[in-house]
Order: structure tokens, then C-alpha cells, then sequence
């Protein structure tokens, strides 16, 4: 008889031999920022996350600073929306100044830029539209622009959400014209038409205003196309690829790390969040239980990187040694 249960008899033993550990430098904090003064917005539907202005972005970059995790995304909610989503490009909008200000006071703050247009468009959707069509080769210079300006505002990584086709090669060509050679590129690689996304779209005010994503983003159905999504991303020059939603989707995960040999990010996305925050909140579940849980199960399917609004709280929980007890 083979006697698993030896090296489960207690958890120092289980903490000895475990395959699977959890760090705060695994963590990107997703943050989103908008005009005005003054603002620290609490988003309903994701408890404990705020929409903050720029005067009040130092109170969470405190919190960052000191919870040791990797870096943020940041996300930009503009006062102005048009068709063209140009507040994404302009120099003096919302997510080009919030780079500024948090590259100028902490310089060693590793900065991510989420480009993508349906922050910033008056319709909603990730590109331009003509007759509601996405249009696919129209968007792209925007993008780059987009990304253009974010690295000349300070940012150290750009990622692209917009599923696009071509969306990479267009990026990296304008970034290398303007001489950003050394910014990586954060590929939303295999990003699928998910039903887990509806609190983003309260928090960033990007739900479409006619139709929806599936004529852009992936299939749920589908997870050989999300592998060959990857691979189609790293060949265009993605330094990171990703994969989104997380929980659903581990075996895409866990395909994509077994086959791409660049680093792989997961994005444990709003709705998977809110979901565990509601079931607590009912006391349905043990919160910090679920939440490692969760986690490890990322990590374990192969992710090297996690975006996560849980980024905070599990690194106070780590830094503390307040770790759920396996």
C-alpha cells in the first residue's frame, strides 16, 4: 500500500512538500482613474474597489508602495467620449497624466497601460465603427498611438485588450519608430466574450451601447483557438501573453503554458471577484479560504503573472503570515 497521507499528517509537513506557493511579487493590481477632483468612487459591484482622481491617487499608490506586489494597470475613465475614442491618445487626457504623476513621484513604480478604445469611445466598443461593424484595420493606428503616448508619458509596459487582429505588429512597429524598443508589450492574448466582465463595465463606463463583443472577442466554446491566439501573439512580438477571463478557462491556461514558452499572465477578472465578495458578504463561504484557493489554482495551471483586485489583500495576508492553512 502506497501511504499518501504520511506527508499530510500535519501542515508543516503539507507546507514542506506543497508544489505550489503564492508571493506577492506574482500580483498586478488593476486601478482605475478619473478627471475631477476630489473623487474616491466606490464601484458597487466590486466591493472595496474605487474609481480615484488624480489628486487622490496617492491614498491607494500608498497602499501599492507598501504591499510589495509588482506593479498596476491602470485604466483611464474620461469626462469625454467620442467615436474615435481620442481622449485614449491625447497627451493631456486622464491616462496619460495619471502616468505622469505616478512615474514622477515613484519612479520605481512599475506602470502597465491598458490600451484599448471602450474606455474612451461614445459607443463603447474596443475599435471604430462604421454601420455597426467593428472595424478591424481602422483601429489599429489608434492603438498604436494609443500606446505611443502612454509610453512617452511614462509608462514601462503597454497591454493591449482590444482583440483586434494585428493589434501586436501594430504596436511594437510604432513604439520602435519612436524609439521605445525596450517597452514590452502585455498581449491580452486569449481573451473570450465572458460573461464575468459586467462590474469593469460599471467601473470603467465601457458597456457597449449597441450589440456586443463576440464578433471580437473569443468564443467560450473554444480552447485550441485560444491556444493558437497565443502563439499568433507571441509571433507578432508579444514579450507576455495572457490569458482572460481566469477561473473558466485553467485548461486554456494550462495548454498555453505547456506550449508557449513566454511568460503567461491570467486576468482574475471583475466578475469572478464580485462573486466571491457577494458569497462572503452572505457568509456562503470562507472569503480568505476561497480566495487562496483560487489563487493557487491559477498559479498551479501555470500562470507566472496574476492580475487581480485580490492583489492587496492577499499580499497583507502573505507579508503578515496570515496564509489559510491548508
Amino acid at each position: 500500500m502506497k501511504r499518501f497521507r504520511r506527508l499530510r499528517q500535519n501542515e508543516a509537513l503539507r507546507n514542506l512538500v506543497c508544489e505550489t506557493r503564492l508571493d506577492p511579487k506574482d500580483f498586478i493590481y488593476p486601478l482605475f482613474v478619473v478627471e475631477g477632483t476630489n473623487i474616491k468612487e466606490p464601484i458597487d459591484t466590486m466591493p472595496g474597489i474605487y474609481r480615484y482622481s488624480l489628486d487622490r491617487i496617492d491614498e491607494e499608490l500608498e497602499r501599492v508602495k507598501a504591499s510589495g506586489i509588482s506593479g498596476i494597470l491602470l485604466f483611464g475613465v474620461p469626462a469625454h467620449k467620442d467615436a474615435v475614442g481620442s481622449a485614449a491618445y491625447d497627451p493631456h487626457g486622464v491616462l496619460a497624466q495619471a502616468i505622469h504623476k505616478i512615474k514622477t513621484e515613484l519612479p520605481d513604480q512599475l506602470v502597465i497601460a491598458d490600451i484599448c478604445l471602450c474606455e474612451y469611445t461614445d459607443h463603447g466598443h474596443c475599435g471604430l465603427v462604421h454601420d455597426h461593424t467593428i472595424l478591424n484595420d481602422e483601429t489599429l493606428p489608434l492603438l498604436a498611438k494609443m500606446a505611443v503616448c502612454c509610453v512617452q508619458a511614462g509608462a514601462d509596459m503597454v497591454a493591449p485588450s482590444d482583440m483586434m487582429d494585428g493589434d501586436i505588429t501594430a504596436i511594437r512597429q510604432a513604439l520602435d519608430v519612436n524609439g521605445f524598443i525596450q517597452t514590452p508589450i502585455m498581449g491580452y492574448s486569449a481573451k473570450y466574450a465572458s460573461g464575468y466582465y459586467s462590474p469593469f463595465r460599471d467601473a470603467a463606463g465601457s458597456a457597449p451601447c449597441f450589440g456586443d463583443r463576440r464578433s471580437y472577442q473569443m468564443d467560450p466554446r473554444n480552447g485550441k483557438e485560444g491556444v493558437r491566439e497565443v502563439a499568433n501573439d507571441a509571433a507578432m512580438g508579444a514579450d507576455i501573453v495572457m490569458v482572460k477571463p481566469a477561473l473558466a478557462y485553467l485548461d486554456v491556461v494550462k495548454a498555453v503554458s505547456e506550449q508557449c514558452d513566454l511568460p503567461l499572465a491570467v486576468y482574475n477578472v471583475s466578475g469572478e471577484y464580485a462573486m466571491v465578495k457577494a458569497a462572503a458578504k452572505a457568509g456562503m463561504i470562507d472569503e480568505k479560504r476561497i480566495i487562496f484557493e483560487n489563487l493557487i489554482a491559477m498559479k498551479r495551471a501555470g500562470a507566472q503573472i496574476i492580475i487581480t483586485y485580490h492583489a492587496l489583500e492577499m499580499a497583507h495576508w502573505l507579508e503578515t503570515g496570515e496564509v489559510y492553512a491548508f
